[in-house]
Formats: C-alpha cells, sequence, structure tokens
C-alpha cells in the first residue's frame, strides 16, 4: 500500500501491515501513538524521532522501533518511508522502549516489496511468507547507539533539550551544575541517575546525533566537525569512526 491513512486499514486482521509514505522535507508528525507497534524505515532521508525516553536520529540503513502506544514524533529530513504496523500479539521485539534497528540487505529488500501487499493479503500464500520472514529479520535486527536518553526531571530535562539543539563538545559540567544549583559532584551523579549515562559519555552522544543529522542534509564535514566544537575535521572524524565504524562522508547524500 502506498500513501495510505493507516486509521482506513487498522482493523484489518492481518498481523502486519505495510505502508510506504512519501514525505516533503522538513515535515514534522507532532506527538501520536499507533494501536499497533511500528517500524519505520526510510529508503532516504533521515529521521529525527523523540519520545518521552529520549532522542533518535535513524539515518539510512537503519529504521526506529516503535513500541505499540509509545508516544512519539517525527521530523522528516527528505524522506520516502515503509513502516511496518504489527498487531500486539504478533510483536517480534519484547522492548517497551524505541530502538534504531540496522536493516540489512535482505530486510531492506523485503520493506521495499511490501509496498506491494494489499491489506488482506493471503496468509498462506506469497505475501503471507513475506510478511512472516520480515517479523524474523526485525527480531535478529542488531540495535545501534543513535540515542541520547532524556531525564524526567525538569530542569534538567529543559537543559538536556537545549544542547541537543546546540550540542558542543567541550561544554563542562560544572555549568550545568551550577545552573541546577548543585556541587559538581551532586550534578554527576544526578545526571548518570537520570541518564543511565555519564554526563561526557551523554554529550558525545548527543554530537554524534546532530552530525548525523546535519551530514544528512548535505553539511560538510568541516563545517560540522568546527561547529560541534572539535579542534579540526580529523578529530571529529576520529571520533565518528570510532562510535560507527565508518567514516563521515558515507553519510553525506550521494
Amino acid at each position: 500500500m502506498r500513501n495510505t491513512p493507516l486509521h482506513t486499514v487498522d482493523a484489518v486482521d492481518r498481523p502486519v501491515l505495510a505502508i510506504a509514505t512519501d514525505y516533503p522535507a522538513g515535515t514534522l508528525l507532532d506527538t501520536h501513538s499507533h494501536r499497533r507497534a511500528q517500524f519505520l524505515y526510510g529508503a532516504t532521508g533521515i529521521m529525527e524521532v523523540g519520545t518521552d525516553d529520549g532522542a533518535w536520529v535513524v539515518p539510512t540503513s537503519s529504521g526506529v522501533w516503535i513500541p505499540a502506544g509509545k508516544p512519539h514524533r517525527v521530523r522528516m529530513v527528505g524522506v520516502s518511508t515503509c513502516s511496518l504496523y504489527i498487531e500486539p500479539r504478533a510483536v517480534p521485539r519484547a522492548t517497551s522502549q524505541c530502538e534504531v534497528l540496522q536493516v540489512s540487505p535482505l530486510l531492506r529488500q523485503l520493506l521495499l516489496d511490501s509496498a506491494e501487499l494489499p491489506a488482506q493479503y493471503e496468509l498462506s500464500g506469497r505475501d503471507g511468507a513475506l510478511a512472516q520472514l520480515m517479523l524474523h529479520e526485525l527480531q535478529r535486527a542488531p540495535t545501534l547507539p543513535f540515542f541520547a536518553p532524556m531525564p524526567r526531571e525538569p530542569a534538567l530535562a529543559a537543559l538536556c533539550a537545549a544542547f541537543l539543539h546546540n550540542p558542543q563538545v567541550h561544554a563542562m559540567p560544572d555549568a550545568w551544575a551550577r545552573q541546577l544549583h548543585k556541587s559538581e559532584r551532586s550534578f554527576t551523579r544526578f545526571f548518570r541517575l537520570q541518564t543511565g549515562m555519564s554526563f561526557g559519555a551523554w554529550r558525545q552522544q548527543a554530537c554524534l546525533l546532530a552530525a548525523l543529522s546535519r551530514l544528512s542534509r548535505g553539511d560538510a564535514v568541516t563545517a560540522v566537525a568546527l561547529d560541534l566544537g572539535y579542534e579540526s575535521p580529523g578529530a571529529f572524524s576520529t571520533m565518528f569512526r570510532k562510535r560507527l565504524g565508518r567514516p563521515p562522508s558515507e553519510f553525506l547524500p550521494a
């Protein structure tokens, strides 16, 4: 199905519904949720996903798993998507949080083919087998580190949200501690308790997400590196390779 509103087919008795949708660059899908779990794959462009748990950046060659009933918002940057909507009884993953999953070449081809599935496909034929194989591939797909958790405490959450919009790799915890009227030691413990990460690790992750988003829009590697506060493009590229195993240039649009 292509460009079909989910609500028109949601009640169809099939474990998986596949819908391909084209979005103009910059489209924002404001906070919403689905009765079914969703796997959102962008064949082109990049997606920025936010929930109360945190922020994700989803580049091509990956997709985001969204559990059933999970409120989320998505910003599309030149994206053509294929979504799988999966009945809760059939979900292949047990997590209660969103995850960015690596899309294998096999899963990618299955997703592209699934766009031709009608809502009421034959369960016992080729189409039913394709749907089941996609569930198996989703179950075994590895997660990717494209996530920055968000704290629950409002004042710290506000600082984290502002940082995600303007990250700096050399931001220091003492400045944040002063804004929250805490000692640096107390702030460090508080930050880890709220996010599950050290301040330094979270800061680097936020910079990585911002870099992915900007690179996918075509920003030059040098400009991204310097804007984030790296001393040189080489230092930025070293961090990038260490975290993702690939150079920043591979995330530039073709």
